[in-house]
């Protein structure tokens, strides 16, 4: 599950059970750190108030699939396709740009600010702001793909697997979406 050993918290694990009831991976990887964890979920969690989740999940899928981070790939990967396209769509998603120009921009800023945010040019900018995009609009991107980074390499550098449930995913999706570290074979924990 990971290159690390980290403490058994059973009060940890039940304040963030997954919605299905699991505790992931992740979890298990941060209760060595929870104070940690809980500054991750306020920092994310204030990004995304802001944003369309939509676009959210657009940003973070390209950031996850710039970084080769299978977890955040297949998680967010799933969001979108649960929420707001088909499985074949997602799909299409990780590798290639979408049709409309707005998801094709938000995706490409979120890839280039998670791969050398230092080349981002004004140029980068303008280009968004041409489309409808704000300032604050942007700003949102950049945060989403900048925090992305900061939880996918932790998870990559822990050896943190994407949790087995996501082997129930349509093979084409799964297959597209893990882009790194492949699926757990073992059962996360209940």
């Amino acid at each position: 599950m990971a290159f690390i050993d980290t403490p058994d918290d059973p009060e940890f694990f039940d304040r963030n059970r997954a919605a299905a009831g699991h505790v992931p991976n992740f979890v298990r990887t941060f209760a060595a750190r929870p104070a940690v964890y809980e500054a991750w979920k306020q920092l994310n969690g204030a990004i995304k108030e802001s944003m369309d989740l939509r676009r959210y999940e657009l940003a973070t899928l390209a950031a996850a699939t710039a970084l080769k981070s299978s977890y955040c790939s297949l998680a967010h990967g799933q969001i979108l396709a649960d929420k707001f396209f088909s499985a074949d769509e997602v799909t299409a998603l990780a590798d290639a740009a979408p049709t409309d120009p707005v998801d094709q921009a938000v995706m490409s800023f979120a890839r280039k600010v998670a791969l050398g945010a230092d080349a981002v040019t004004q140029t980068d900018i303008d280009e968004l702001k041409a489309l409808g995009l704000s300032d604050g609009d942007v700003l949102d991107i950049a945060l989403t793909a900048a925090a992305r980074a900061f939880f996918s390499k932790t998870l990559d550098a822990t050896g943190t697997q994407p949790d087995s449930v996501f082997s129930g995913l349509p093979e084409n999706l799964r297959t597209a979406l893990t882009v790194g570290r492949p699926i757990s074979s073992v059962a996360s924990g209940t």
